[in-house]
């Protein structure tokens, strides 16, 4: 029982360092933790539908040449998949909610979706062996939380800029755009990782320069979010 939630708690724990980075990020209007507590479960629900669409894509993708298989699995099973389930539930529970009402709202309830997956992928992959559990802390958690706090930017311009405003969880049709390169950049970054790791040869280092990448358009874009977020301050 204590070895079952020692591991729990090795799962846990780059969730939460990286949710308290998150969340320091909003310190002018800080959100409520119910609802950031909420996003982490949805994003703990969310590897449900995520593995059913990912096992029906594997028996249909193709098997022929390794690195076009790579490709597949990389970019529409794990990248456009992952992503888009994730994107489903920012739209489908957070988007309409009173309390998103700046840019950097979205990034970090994107991130807390994010951060809930990955946390529900870690006992999966970490149940029996540790060093997976140590791997993917400074691996697939930051990948996941910069990828989506990508994507999340991008809801939350769509949201804020005058688009959006809160009817529902529909956004106005010329803001959905904005919305969707959200997305779109996110399975990007998550397909390039994903397929340099899949390839199991020299590139695979590559995927380290994908996260750099990744994280460091994260921050850019965090900073951007403030600075918006403040401009639009009284």
């Amino acid at each position: 029982m204590l070895d079952l939630a020692f591991s729990i708690l090795l799962a846990a724990l780059p969730a939460l360092l990286l949710l308290a980075w998150f969340r320091r990020q909003d310190r002018s209007r800080p959100e409520p933790l119910g609802l950031l507590g909420r996003s982490v479960l949805y994003g703990f629900l969310a590897t449900v539908p995520a593995a059913a669409l990912e096992l029906l894509l594997l028996r249909v993708g193709p098997s022929g040449p390794r690195l076009l298989a790579a490709a597949f699995d990389a970019f529409v099973v794990a990248g456009f998949v992952e992503e888009g389930v994730k994107y489903f539930f920012v739209r489908r529970y957070i988007l309409g909610r009173p309390e998103f009402d700046e840019r950097m709202d979205g990034i970090l309830y994107a991130a807390c979706v994010s951060l809930g997956f990955a946390f529900a992928e870690n006992i999966l992959y970490g149940y029996t062996d540790r060093t997976v559990l140590l791997f993917r802390a400074f691996t697939a958690v930051p990948m996941h939380a910069a990828v989506s706090g990508i994507m999340g930017y991008w809801i939350g311009r769509a949201k804020i800029e005058g688009w959006g405003t809160g009817r529902g969880t529909e956004l106005e049709y010329s803001s959905r755009p904005r919305a969707l390169r959200g997305l779109w950049e996110a399975a990007i970054f998550h397909g390039a990782y994903d397929f340099f790791l899949f390839t199991r040869s020299g590139w695979a280092l590559l995927a380290v320069v994908v996260l750099l990448a990744a994280g460091i358009r994260l921050v850019i874009l965090v900073a951007d979010a403030k600075r918006r977020d403040r401009e639009d301050s009284p």
